[in-house]
């Protein structure tokens, strides 16, 4: 059986300058995910820079700014310095669909160099030159700790910080059901390494600001429970993000708040865009329904547990067609 891993590292040897980019919102697997490769990349003696398709979220900021990531940012515009020439690789890790790389597509047409993914998500485009995908693994960073292993990359205080934040992120601090023996194994080796835990810890979860927790409140106000009470639907407006002073990347981790109700087997979230745009709709499933595969009629796609879309419309009618479907699945 050909190793999944080789034609990666292969590729990456012969590269001397890397680009590295990830989906648009990340979130800590996809930071930290892409931090660990640039540090690993440092010690081959390569050069790596970040190319970010929106803004660095504050709540990870730390892990850019600690670990001394420098990151082009592509929401403030592509920025003058940043010459596809300089550079002999693309590495995308935490995506491989367009969609979930907006704009970079048309921006690197016609670029000649190697281009590879490395991500855990079901759904791909084959548009890569090598793909390293393992739908089995908690985070992306699960898979960019194995390659870095296999590169012989020594871990050190910093690899392993960006490290745990992918995979503590993407696990829920390993409640959800993607943590696997080996991810708990991985982060004991990690936290051997030098992550200080209870520092991460308090920077993810006891540093919110009091806009997120408004808008949280605003959010479950608006929560309906469906088909029996096993679908529970939430919105947040354009309004709700002005009455509270949040932004988008306040919603992270909202969708997961209905799960905690018995009868729920489903949870949907829908959020309002504050400029023109398609309506971003997040799905959780407690494992008895495929959320990718449901987003997948959509356009979208992801995890069976987690996954997400867009639709085109105004705010009641897409809610509307995604819980109508919804409720015919259930």
């Amino acid at each position: 059986m050909t190793d999944p891993y080789q034609p990666i590292l292969e590729t990456l040897a012969k590269a001397k300058r890397v680009l590295i980019t990830t989906h648009v919102r990340p979130d800590g697997d996809a930071l930290g995910s892409t931090a660990a490769m640039v540090l690993g990349l440092r010690k081959k003696n390569m050069e790596a820079e970040v190319l970010l398709l929106s803004h660095l979220p504050k709540k990870y900021a730390f892990v850019y700014r600690d670990l001394g990531i420098f990151h082009h940012d592509a929401e403030a515009g592509w920025p003058a310095s940043l010459s596809l020439e300089k550079f002999d690789l693309l590495l995308v890790i935490d995506t491989g669909t367009w969609s979930q790389l907006p704009g970079l597509r048309e921006w690197i047409e016609g670029w000649d160099v190697p281009k590879l993914v490395v991500d855990h998500h079901l759904t791909q485009e084959n548009w890569a030159s090598h793909k390293l995908v393992d739908t089995q693994a908690a985070a992306a960073g699960e898979i960019v700790a194995e390659l870095l292993k296999r590169w012989n990359i020594p871990l050190d205080a910093s690899i392993a910080t960006a490290l745990f934040l992918a995979i503590a992120t993407d696990t829920g601090w390993f409640q959800f059901s993607n943590t696997r023996p080996c991810t708990m194994r991985l982060a004991a080796t990690l936290m051997e390494a030098g992550v200080d835990t209870d520092k991460m810890y308090q920077l993810l979860y006891q540093n919110e600001r009091a806009e997120r927790i408004a808008l949280q409140a605003r959010a479950m106000q608006s929560m309906e429970l469906l088909g029996d009470n096993r679908l529970a639907v939430m919105m947040v407006r354009k309004a709700d993000f002005e009455a509270t002073r949040a932004s988008v990347p306040d919603t992270e981790a909202l969708i997961n708040v209905p799960l905690q109700i018995a009868t729920v087997e489903v949870s949907i979230l829908l959020t309002e865009p504050m400029e023109p745009g398609p309506i971003r709709v997040s799905l959780r499933s407690k494992g008895k329904i495929d959320v990718a595969k449901f987003a997948e009629q959509f356009g979208g796609g992801g995890h069976a547990r987690a996954a997400g879309l867009k639709v085109a419309g105004e705010l009641p009618t897409v809610r509307d067609r995604v819980v109508t479907e919804m409720i015919k699945v259930l």
